[in-house]
């Protein structure tokens, strides 16, 4: 165990020892020595206890009102602390309790009940049980925050809570509270704040008239469906109700809100209105089962950053009214039902947004019906760093000579799955700056390992701005891969599944900071570029299902963080490049490919997938006059080296029999 890293506390600061007490007659040497480090360096019993180093006590009572630990104290050594103790209950006079992020057990002791001052109490991240937690909490009236995130808490909350007249903020996140929200919690007037997400509360949603601002109920059992006494919730700010099983129609009179989020619920339907328009930031109602067209009235929104209607039911074309909503940086329609074109809806405002290229934009239109054109406009906006098209009906070619700039900005772009063909330039990614550059975006990684969801709802804060969590859906290693998309250091690009033809261009070898490049399923021709093996970076490269012919470049075996090759399904000849980076891979990842050799450590024997058993056999027959030669070659000259070599000349006139008869 490791005690919590605030150190001050208000009440007696012998609270501490109340927790080495009962584990010190066990302890080892080390341990006891921790234990008397600490009394010597701060109990001198000579002198008053008033005047020990971080002790303050009342000027006139000398009672303690405050202590304080070092950061260096010896206490810290022990690190195999469990058992807290019913005793801790006599400190009544306690206003801060604060044991999170260790390691503690056990239940609660009905001791707690005594803390009938205390104001803020912190078990976060710790292994608590309930015990009588449902039986202390209506008595610690004096509470202002209550935390006991991330515990093992399996209960259900006192169905009075209304005692707790001065409770601002409650946050029992990721335990296993069972049973109905209590109602009478949201008639504290002072409460501000309530996490109850990742329990099992299940039930109806019923809030009487909180003056809560922050409601975040997600990743529970919820039913039924929003009711409209929720309208009265005039404080109401921010709302997370996602994971549930909600449904029904989702009122207008949540348009008002900052931050919505119904996503992963059963809502079939959208109530629209002429005089509530959404103005808020976020709106997420993606993985639910609306129905009908895309809603106009978002149209109307005047401070709209994140839409997610990803993974419904919605038909129809996506409006061009949309350009209206100039605020908009992240828009997610994947997995719904849209048809048509796909209207130019960021243009006319590509300078206001281009001003600010520090966050990540992100435009997800995966698993549609759209039929056009490729949006070649979209290279106009620099600000864009996520591009999802696949599983449509794009057709046509990708390369226009009137915008052939290139995407400047672009980390990460997946148009697999349509029908785009035609032929790409030598120097089509000449001009792909961003994904160029083997830099790492210090406001990405921060964006990456400073979000908390948990903390600060469906967005979090970062120098005065907003980033919300998305996903996006890739293949990866030859599987459909789920990726956060606030993790956009991460570059990719994915043409698979489409019609192109020709060459692989050569300044594919320039996009270093690349590191993943899937080009399967197409019609490419010609060798495979010695170029790539300049992407020093790259971790997963799939060329198969292609014509490409030639030798695989033996640059390839020097890229150090690869994982996964496919070149299976061309027409690939020549020696497999050394390298343990080729001989981790799958048998699978070469076959078809039947002018390969040196594949024996791979796959065992000569790899020929699609050979029926007569071919086999009239292999095994067939090269008689090869066999007689071999065999007087070795009574000629029985050494190693000479060995060698037939053994090359033997597995190179396999190789071009294969060709000839199955290629």
């Amino acid at each position: 165990m490791i005690l919590s890293q605030s150190y001050s506390f208000s009440g007696f600061v012998t609270i501490f020892f109340f927790f080495f007490a009962s584990h010190t007659l066990a302890s080892p040497t080390l341990q006891r020595d921790a234990l008397l480090e600490f009394k010597n360096d701060s109990w001198n019993t000579s002198s008053d206890h008033c005047s020990w180093k971080g002790v303050t006590c009342d000027g006139k009572s000398g009672e303690v009102i405050k202590g304080s630990l070092k950061s260096n104290t010896s206490l810290f050594k022990l690190q195999h602390l469990r058992e807290v103790p019913a005793s801790i209950g006599n400190l009544n006079q306690l206003a801060l309790l604060s044991l999170s992020s260790n390691n503690l057990s056990g239940n609660i002791p009905i001791s707690f009940a005594n803390f009938n001052k205390l104001s803020n109490l912190d078990l976060c991240k710790n292994q608590f049980t309930s015990g009588d937690f449902p039986r202390i909490l209506p008595n610690l009236t004096s509470l202002s925050r209550l935390e006991l995130g991330y515990n093992h808490f399996k209960s259900k909350l006192p169905a009075d809570m209304s005692g707790l007249h001065n409770l601002e903020k409650l946050d029992v996140t990721g335990n296993s509270f069972v049973g109905s929200v209590p109602t009478s919690l949201f008639a504290i007037p002072s409460l501000r704040r309530v996490s109850l997400r990742e329990n099992q509360f299940a039930g109806p949603l019923e809030f009487g008239e909180t003056s809560s601002s922050c409601l975040y109920l997600s990743h529970n059992s919820l039913i039924g469906t929003i009711l409209g006494s929720m309208s009265k919730l005039v404080s109401l700010f921010s709302l997370d109700l996602s994971y549930n099983m909600l449904e029904g129609q989702v009122p207008s009179f949540l348009w008002r809100l900052f931050s919505l989020s119904l996503s992963h619920n059963s809502f079939s339907s959208l109530e629209e209105s002429l005089e509530v328009v959404f103005n808020g930031n976020d709106l997420d109602l993606g993985s639910n089962s609306l129905e009908g067209l895309f809603p106009q009235w978002i149209c109307n929104s005047t401070s709209l950053v994140f839409l997610d209607l990803s993974i419904n039911h919605l038909t129809g074309s996506i409006p061009s009214c949309l350009k209206n909503s100039t605020t908009l940086r992240d828009v997610n329609l994947r997995n719904n039902n849209f048809s048509g074109i796909l209207p130019d809806i960021f243009i006319h405002f590509t300078e206001l947004l281009s001003l600010d290229v520090s966050h990540n934009q992100f435009l997800n239109l995966k698993g549609n019906k759209i039929k056009d054109r490729f949006p070649s406009w979209l290279q106009s906006l620099k600000f864009l760093r996520v591009l999802l098209l696949g599983t449509n009906a794009f057709y046509g070619p990708i390369y226009s000579s009137s915008a052939s700039f290139g995407f400047q900005n672009l980390r990460v772009i997946d148009i697999s799955h349509n029908s785009f063909n035609g032929m790409l330039p030598q120097d089509y990614f000449a001009n792909w700056l961003e994904m160029s550059s083997v830099r790492i975006d210090e406001t990405d990684l921060y964006a990456y390992e400073h979000t908390n969801l948990y903390e600060d709802g469906p967005y979090s804060s970062f120098i005065g701005e907003l980033f919300y969590q998305d996903s996006m859906d890739m293949m990866y290693k030859g599987v459909e891969t789920e990726f956060l998309w606030i993790f956009v250091a991460y570059k990719a690009i994915a043409f698979s599944g489409n019609k192109f033809q020709g060459r692989i261009p050569k300044s594919t070898g320039m996009l270093k900071g690349l590191r993943l490049l899937n080009l399967s399923g197409n019609a490419f021709i010609g060798p495979i570029p010695s170029s790539l093996a300049k992407i020093t970076n790259l971790e997963v490269l799939d060329l198969s299902h292609n014509k490409l012919s030639g030798q695989i470049p033996h640059g390839l075996g020097n890229l150090s963080f690869m994982s996964y090759l496919d070149f299976s399904h061309n027409l690939l000849q020549g020696p497999l490049p050394r390298g343990t980076k080729f001989q981790r891979q799958n048998c699978s990842s070469f076959e078809h490919d039947l002018g390969l050799y040196g594949l024996e450590d791979i796959c065992g024997q000569i790899h020929v997938p699609y050979a029926t058993s007569q071919q086999l056999e009239d292999f095994s027959s067939e090269p008689k006059e090869m066999l007689n030669w071999i065999a007087a070659a070795i009574a000629y000259g029985p050494g190693v080296f000479c060995g060698l070599v037939i053994r090359h000349i033997f597995t190179s006139y396999k190789q071009g029999w294969f060709m000839e008869k199955f290629g």
